[in-house]
């Protein structure tokens, strides 16, 4: 068995390694600076809170990038689901400015995880939960409303209360930025929870948001994505929990936004794939782009490992499409809305593939050791 896996990945590898070294190879050179651009507009960093763009104040306003922009609506429209008030979005989002930079963190003080550093030995989740930020939102939400009059309460006692801080000045001061970024997606609507629960389509497009840029642009041949008669997850326990969680979800629709459990978009199944495994990633394709280490080649591919192509609305500098290979030449991800999550061939992906990430170990949130804005 062992053979017959080394050969089926032995012929991707010798047939595709030349049209895939040199592209992988160049990525360390042109990515170095996805994530942490402040370009504005649809053309940066992407991903549902619409790229990385200014959020106006009274006085200088801070630029946010895509992947922060997307926690920051995950956290408004888990608020919009369960029917809150708008207070309760500006609340979240203010905590999760201080205790994490709107990052979902793999680290923090003794076990803190996530956007809103949540202990897993108090109470607050699973690792795996916690480091999915929507879980991690909702959460946070059944703290908030458990405290009497939290609405009311004056700025930053709501988050304290919630967070039993160390620290408890610091949250008050960062209420108007998160005030702007609510207001940014904020739509007024109280609607029930789309089937992603990660949200549907987040981005309302008459706001400045960016159109779909996750769907996979590559023909499928649905027999060629099944899996060998002798395919088995592989022994790496982390490797092993990330994948056999990915290929659990096929089947399960595309819906932009969503990190699960009944729905997701690419980055989002990455994301709740390595959260099962206890590993924190970034939000979005393009801050994944960063997260654990480069690979050079297919054939230095391990099960578990992120692939990058342009996809629908991406170029090779920008990539905005991710799946998992979960080894046996084979890759799986949430495709596209009309096909959803699905195994695919190795070998149709490999003309397009443009950078290789290999995540075990990796303390999560790549982008989650720069100052926090």
């Amino acid at each position: 068995m062992a053979n017959s896996k080394r050969r089926a990945l032995a012929a991707v590898a010798l047939g595709v390694v030349v049209l895939v070294v040199i592209p992988v190879a160049l990525v360390g050179a042109i990515f170095v600076s996805t994530s942490s651009a402040a370009v504005a507009g649809c053309d940066s960093d992407g991903g549902p809170g619409g790229g990385a763009q200014p959020i106006a104040l009274s006085t200088a306003a801070p630029t946010w990038t895509g992947e922060q922009m997307s926690i920051a609506q995950i956290i408004v429209d888990v608020a919009e689901q369960r029917g809150l008030p708008e207070r309760a979005a500006v609340i979240g989002v203010a905590t999760g400015i201080v205790e994490s930079g709107l990052r979902n963190l793999g680290f923090g003080d003794r076990d803190s995880l996530g956007v809103f550093q949540q202990r897993p030995s108090q109470g607050w989740g699973t690792p795996e939960q916690i480091l999915n930020p929507t879980y991690a939102a909702a959460t946070f939400y059944t703290h908030l409303i458990a405290i009497p009059g939290w609405v009311s309460l004056p700025p930053g006692v709501a988050e304290q209360d919630v967070q039993r801080s160390a620290f408890p000045a610091r949250y008050g001061p960062v209420e108007p930025q998160a005030a702007a970024l609510v207001a940014k997606f904020w739509s007024g609507a109280i609607n029930p929870a789309p089937p992603g629960g990660g949200g549907g389509q987040l981005v309302d497009l008459t706001n400045g948001g960016c159109p779909d840029q996750g769907q996979s642009n590559l023909p499928v041949n649905p027999p060629a994505g099944k899996l060998p008669p002798d395919f088995q997850p592989p022994a790496d326990p982390q490797e092993n929990a990330a994948v056999t969680y990915a290929l659990a979800q096929v089947g399960k629709p595309y819906v932009w936004g969503a990190t699960g459990p009944d729905a997701f978009d690419c980055s989002g199944l990455m994301l709740a794939a390595w959260a099962h495994a206890g590993v924190a990633l970034d939000r979005t394709t393009a801050d994944q782009l960063h997260d654990g280490i480069p690979v050079d080649s297919i054939a230095q591919a391990q099960p578990g490992d992120l692939l990058f192509i342009p996809g629908e609305f991406g170029t090779p500098q920008q990539p905005r499409h991710v799946g998992m290979f979960i080894g046996y030449g084979m890759i799986v991800d949430a495709a596209t809305e009309q096909l959803g999550v699905i195994t695919e061939p190795l070998i149709s992906w490999a003309p397009q593939i443009v950078a290789i990430r290999h995540i075990p170990g990796h303390g999560g949130g790549g982008g989650g050791n720069g100052p926090l804005p």
